[in-house]
Order: C-alpha cells, then sequence, then structure tokens
C-alpha cells in the first residue's frame, strides 16, 4: 500500500516497512544511524518514508545477517546495486567464498556433534572415553575419571 501526501515522495511508512521486512522499527532507524542504510526520505511531515529498493536492501541484510555475516563486513556489498556481478569485485568475491567456508567448516563441526550424540544414544551410556570433537577450538574434552 503506497502512501501519497501532499509532498510528492511516495512509498512505505516506516511501520508498513518493519511488518514488509520483518526488520523492527528500532533496527530499521539503527542501521540508518549507523549508516548501514541511507538515510529516509522524509515526507512533509518529517515521517521516513522507504522505497521498493529500500525494502529489497534490508531483506538483503536480513539474509546476510542470518548468514552470519557482521555488519560491518556487509557494508561493502549494500554499496553495490542490488543486480551487480559479484565476479565484478574480486575482493568482495574471495570475501563472500571465504564466508561460505567458515560456515561450512561450522556444519562440519556441528555434523560432528550431531555424530556423537547418536552414537552415545546408541551406546545406551555416555561411557568414560576422550571426546574427539574438535570443533572451533580444536581441542579435545578430557576423559571422564572413573570413580
Amino acid at each position: 500500500m503506497s502512501l501519497v501526501d501532499k509532498n510528492p515522495v511516495t512509498g512505505y511508512s516506516i511501520k508498513e516497512t518493519a511488518e514488509r521486512t520483518g526488520i523492527t522499527e528500532d533496527t530499521i532507524r539503527y542501521y540508518e544511524k549507523i549508516g548501514l542504510l541511507p538515510r529516509a526520505q522524509r515526507k512533509g511531515n518529517s515521517h521516513r518514508i522507504y522505497s521498493d529498493q529500500d525494502l529489497e536492501m534490508m531483506k538483503l541484510i536480513t539474509c546476510l545477517k542470518k548468514t552470519g555475516m557482521s555488519l560491518d563486513d556487509m557494508r561493502p556489498y549494500l554499496n553495490l546495486s542490488l543486480d551487480s556481478d559479484l565476479s565484478q569485485y574480486p575482493e568482495l568475491h574471495e570475501m563472500i567464498l571465504n564466508h561460505k567456508q567458515k560456515i561450512l567448516e561450522q556444519i562440519a563441526s556441528l555434523q560432528q556433534i550431531v555424530d556423537f550424540i547418536d552414537n552415545k544414544v546408541e551406546q545406551g551410556s555416555l561411557g568414560p572415553q576422550a571426546c574427539e570433537l574438535t570443533g572451533d577450538t580444536r581441542r579435545k574434552m578430557p576423559a571422564r575419571s572413573k570413580r
């Protein structure tokens, strides 16, 4: 639903934007404050107004955030147009591939945990043994002492 005021600026209110993107109004204001999003256009009554392109940018932020990417790391991607070809930006292409590799390592670590739990459930006990889970710390958990 587009809003039309005496001012020719049209778009979505901050409330509508929050509903459409799943980002809270406070978070939208915060993203503007830190420069992650450009300053919103204003209607004659000084209320913020957002375009479809603004909403798409917010949805991209949400997706990148779900991958575990920090707000600072996503900044350079947000400076590109939404239809930019990442292969034209080798540094950003490399950064996102490195981010993907970190996620794959996290998945492998989580799979080890699932396998460990499955093994314990199958055995029916926790059993005294060294834990071979590596995770991010790359340390073995100490063996449980026998009493």
